[in-house]
């Protein structure tokens, strides 16, 4: 079965592309089970290991590929590397990328040795580099600790946030935000910025306005989940802080739903990385539905909607050969993402 149509036919492969047609002597992949476009991971690091610090070489970033993709992961959505892999864009084993360079962060703001770290003075000049090194996306820490206050702040005013996002526009590129608090996110949701990343701070107003502009939520939950530990760290020093993580942590799932009744697209996303294992998507799946999704709209914000949003053709005629099968219906049980039976990716079966 063919999802998300629900229609029992069979799929043709020729080369990288799909086709309805027959094609004489073709060698049977899978011949039953329930057919996805390939997953993905809409918020992923392959240009970070597991703890700290960055790859150092292309191996590296193909190994951490592998993970997502035996995970059926088919296509990613890296979030800022400090290691710069384009050759990586049409290797085969890899799932197809959506890359943006490195992470933009204000000085002393952000993790030490991931991003390229500037004062508003140099942020537009910074965009640009950063879009011409990826291949559609730039990548804006929003907000981090303020060490003088205590507490979380943004990065850069708003009014050079939102030149920044313009900036990166007029490159051609989309803008990524992180951001955890209240004042970062309801800035850089109003300067138009095209995807949100985490957005614990999420006001009803902020919703509104990304339902009313089509700005996407990428929730990370699994991400969300560390701010209590997080917070532990930073309880003797910064109080004020931690509480202030404690509270957006608890308050998370309510956001979610409530971008979710508003009509705000959201895709999955793990920020597999640094403190995240690689190969979670369907982890963050059960997530979204715990959070209030329907298991098809979960399925469309890891799937065939999350790849649209990408640029990255689906199972029609002329579409991009990922695909992955499971022995039983996603649509009634969502735990069957974590067990597929079947992976094919660029046209080749890596699992099957």
């Amino acid at each position: 079965m063919l999802l998300p149509d629900g229609e029992v036919r069979d799929l043709w492969l020729v080369g990288d592309r799909v086709t309805l047609e027959p094609v004489p002597g073709a060698v049977t992949v899978a011949d039953r089970g329930y057919i996805l476009p390939g997953l993905v991971d809409a918020h992923c690091h392959i240009g970070l290991p597991l703890g700290s610090g960055a790859i150092s070489s292309l191996d590296e970033a193909r190994a951490l590929a592998d993970l997502d993709r035996e995970a059926g992961v088919l296509a990613i959505r890296d979030a800022g590397s400090p290691y710069p892999y384009p050759e990586l864009d049409d290797d085969p084993r890899v799932p197809r990328l959506a890359r943006a360079g490195q992470h933009i962060a204000a000085p002393k703001r952000y993790l030490r040795g991931i991003a390229v770290e500037v004062d508003g003075d140099e942020l537009d000049a910074e965009v640009r580099r950063q879009a011409a090194a990826g291949n559609g996306w730039v990548k804006l820490v929003g907000d981090w600790i303020e060490r003088g206050a205590g507490d979380l702040a943004p990065s850069w005013g708003p009014l050079q946030m939102a030149r920044a996002v313009a900036v990166a526009h007029a490159a051609g590129a989309r803008v990524a935000v992180h951001a955890f608090g209240e004042e970062s996110v309801a800035a850089l949701v109003r300067a138009g910025v095209d995807s949100v990343e985490h957005g614990t701070g999420l006001s009803p107003d902020d919703v509104d306005a990304m339902a009313l502009n089509g700005t996407a939520l990428v929730p990370t939950m699994i991400n969300v989940e560390t701010f209590s530990s997080i917070a532990a760290q930073a309880d003797g020093k910064f109080p004020g802080y931690a509480a202030h993580m404690r509270a957006l942590q608890a308050g998370f799932p309510a956001v979610v739903r409530a971008a979710y009744e508003a009509g705000v697209p959201i895709y999955v996303g793990t920020d597999a990385g640094g403190g995240i294992t690689h190969g979670l998507a369907a982890q963050e799946m059960l997530r979204l539905h715990a959070a209030g999704m329907s298991a098809f709209d979960v399925l469309k914000a890891g799937s065939w909607g999350a790849r649209e949003w990408l640029g990255f053709p689906g199972l029609v005629e002329g579409g991009l050969a990922d695909l992955v099968v499971y022995g039983s219906d996603p649509r009634e049980d969502l735990r069957v993402l974590q067990a597929p039976r079947v992976i094919v990716l660029r046209g080749h079966a890596f699992r099957g």
